[in-house]
């Protein structure tokens, strides 16, 4: 590898490339889909039968939901550093079996303390399963035209929940909720580990160097001034934007809105985030990192903000719901891309998962913060400027994550283009 622009020939980068796993993409996509629908997207389905089967507090029972967020969000740093030494078959295939395990537990659970360890052990695959490790996958051997395939694996991930809520949905009517999590156990085993196993086996390259910044390394990078600040603007993001995804309901039915309405407020968002990816290509080509980053987050806290000041109509509504959609389909795509945009892709995996973690906890911590400050601040109206606000604070933090390797690579472009 000479350089990350300029990938060496014979390693699993660079278009045509016989080293790189064709099966890998297709794979991915389905294992995305199967884990996100069935390991997270699953459990606010039936979290109402397993309330009122057991007994155990609702609290409770999310709590532990969250929990396995934040053990994911904190495996993430140390599962991305085997990523970048030892890539992704390993990792992903031990975590698609982890995820059946915790299943199995949480499905057997027969106290509130054995269904937190279950989920505790759902963060850890979550950690070696999701979007982080196929990220770093796809970086490395897809690169340097890695926006493609992330762009295609984010927008199967999106139908994580359009596939698997409604058949979760369909298994709670016939059977239990611990019976249902057996089969979703059976079905993520049955897609995960072979795809994980067979379809990962390609070599896995030397990491690219940048000669721009030689050495730099990923402890360099990751107490840099701009990398702090990225990990602070992204983790305010994620929290006012995830806070107010699950607030948009019960901001809706306050209004008077019905549960049904709010509902399909709420999909409506969904199908946004899919539109959205497919934007982001073209978005980048047009700007640089940090521009879009300033960009993305300045408009998520401007839907934030259309949602406080538009009490109606439906239609509106729905409108601003589509746009904050498309809003978080491209801050998933940004995140995905700001660690190569910025450092290159020597470090990705333990950037990557040292930029996620907060963030990741953020997003965990969104639902009950949100719920919290809505009753001091009179209501979900308030909560939306607050989270407005906090959106405002991160993309004042932005334009300041510039990275002197990333303006030399861009100078180097314009002056190749010339």
């Amino acid at each position: 590898m000479t350089s990350l622009g300029t990938p060496a020939r014979g390693a699993a980068t660079g278009t045509g490339d016989r080293s790189r796993p064709r099966a890998a993409l297709p794979a991915l996509c389905a294992t995305q889909i199967a884990s996100w629908g069935i390991v997270y997207y699953a459990f606010p389905v039936l979290n109402p039968q397993i309330t009122a089967a057991t007994g155990w507090p609702a609290g409770a029972t999310t709590a532990a939901f969250s929990l396995g967020l934040v053990v994911s969000a904190l495996a993430g740093i140390r599962v991305g550093r085997i990523l970048d030494r030892r890539g992704p078959r390993t990792v992903m295939t031990a975590g698609s079996v982890l995820g059946v395990i915790s299943l199995l537990t949480v499905a057997a659970a027969p106290n509130v303390p054995v269904f937190i360890a279950g989920w505790a052990l759902a963060g850890l695959a979550m950690s070696a399963t999701f979007y982080q490790p196929a990220f770093a996958a796809l970086t490395r051997w897809w690169a340097p035209d890695h926006m493609r395939a992330l762009t295609i694996v984010t927008l199967a991930g999106g139908l994580a929940s359009t596939v698997f809520a409604p058949l979760t949905a369909a298994l709670a009517d016939q059977l239990s909720w611990r019976h249902t999590y057996l089969v979703l156990a059976g079905i993520l085993a049955a897609i995960t580990i072979p795809a994980h196993a067979l379809a990962l086996r390609a070599p896995w390259p030397d990491a690219p160097t940048t000669p721009a910044d030689p050495t730099a390394g990923a402890d360099k990078a990751g107490r840099s001034r701009p990398f702090l600040l990225l990990a602070a603007a992204f983790t305010l993001s994620s929290f006012a934007m995830h806070a107010a995804v699950v607030a948009l309901v019960p901001l809706l039915l306050e209004r008077g809105y019905t549960t049904n309405q709010a509902a399909w407020a709420l999909g409506t968002g969904g199908a946004g985030q899919t539109l959205g990816r497919t934007l982001y290509a073209a978005l980048a080509r047009r700007t640089t990192a940090t521009a879009r980053t300033t960009l993305l987050i300045s408009l998520g806290g401007l839907t934030t903000a259309a949602f406080a000041a538009a009490p109606g109509p439906y239609a509106l509504l729905i409108a601003v719901a589509v746009a904050a959609g498309m809003v978080r389909g491209n801050l998933t795509l940004l995140q995905a891309t700001a660690i190569t945009d910025r450092w290159g892709a020597t470090h990705y995996g333990r950037l990557s998962g040292l930029l996620a973690a907060p963030a990741t906890t953020a997003t965990a911590l969104a639902p009950f913060a949100g719920a919290a400050l809505a009753v001091p601040l009179g209501g979900y109206t308030p909560l939306f400027c607050l989270l407005a606000a906090v959106s405002a604070a991160a993309a004042l933090i932005a334009p300041w994550t510039t990275t002197t390797a990333a303006v030399r690579r861009r100078s180097g472009r314009r002056l190749r283009r010339r």
